[in-house]
């Protein structure tokens, strides 16, 4: 077997047919994975992801694709979806948003509920009705019991602490949050896994630190330039957002990415191009 040098990590958020500029419709998430089915991609599931960064062979063509925050779309559209073309998936889940109640009907079945645009479910979650918007525990379950789901940290509450009122106290309130979110998923799933993602993408030393200490050791960040290879600091692994565009564009990202020349170079030049926009 022919061993990856680098596994790109697809950031996600919405499958839907609302338009928005986080969500994919169902038709070009479709052919986002027929593109890797008929080029010969493989998903991973986290476990073998850290397998790659301390060294461990994975297939050459290897992606991991990651959903943050949880969103009900995700089950009525990406679940059928993913589980069609026989790929595995993330999410990384903001535990104070589930509720409980019955699964609600997928994409193909009848009465498939309503799934609005990003403005509109955080709007609802901000209004105490995240159960409109959000996937509940029952739904969960059933994608890990299916094989292709995995569930993971993304905060509890998925607050910007540092932006907030009490940004004095933002270590204080980020250990809360990292404690709130490990017990909710212990006690609704069962364990907790060494994976977390930060929410709206931000971090310093100080929260890498108190994450570190909470137990998560692999950090995703929405830092889209560098390379996932062996050896990468499991603290800064690197995602790119998937645009609402074809397989084939979806494809060459996916590619340049991956390319041990060419993807160091497009990183370079990205971040030079950024440098100069921040000055």
């Amino acid at each position: 077997m022919k061993a990856a040098q680098t596994v790109p990590v697809l950031m996600y958020h919405h499958v839907s047919p609302s338009e928005g500029a986080i969500t994919a419709s169902p038709e070009n998430f479709e052919n986002h994975l027929d593109w890797l089915r008929r080029h010969g991609y493989r998903a991973l599931t986290t476990d073998e992801f850290a397998g790659h960064l301390a060294g461990q062979p994975v297939p050459d063509k290897s992606v991991l694709i990651t959903f943050d925050d949880g969103y009900l779309d995700n089950w009525v559209y990406a679940f059928p979806l993913l589980k069609k073309y026989g790929y595995k998936a993330v999410v990384f889940l903001v535990t104070s948003w589930v509720k409980d109640g019955p699964v609600r009907p997928v994409w193909g079945q009848a009465g498939v509920p309503e799934t609005p645009d990003h403005h509109e479910c955080e709007r609802r979650i901000e209004q105490g009705e995240s159960d409109s918007v959000i996937l509940r525990w029952s739904e969960i379950h059933a994608m890990v019991e299916s094989g292709v789901f995995e569930f993971h940290s993304h905060t509890h509450t998925h607050t910007r602490w540092d932006k907030s009122a009490q940004a004095s106290q933002k270590n204080t309130l980020m250990a809360q949050e990292l404690a709130q979110s490990r017990a909710c998923l212990l006690q609704n799933m069962g364990s907790v896994s060494e994976h977390f993602c930060w929410p709206q993408g931000y971090f310093d030393e100080e929260y890498i630190r108190l994450a570190q200490e909470a137990g998560f050791k692999y950090l995703y960040t929405t830092h889209a330039f560098g390379q996932n290879r062996a050896g990468t600091d499991p603290a800064h692994i690197y995602r790119f957002a998937v645009r609402n565009t074809s397989g084939a564009s979806v494809g060459r990202r996916i590619q340049v990415a991956a390319h041990p020349i060419i993807g160091p170079m497009f990183n370079r030049f990205k971040l030079w191009k950024r440098s100069f926009r921040r000055s």
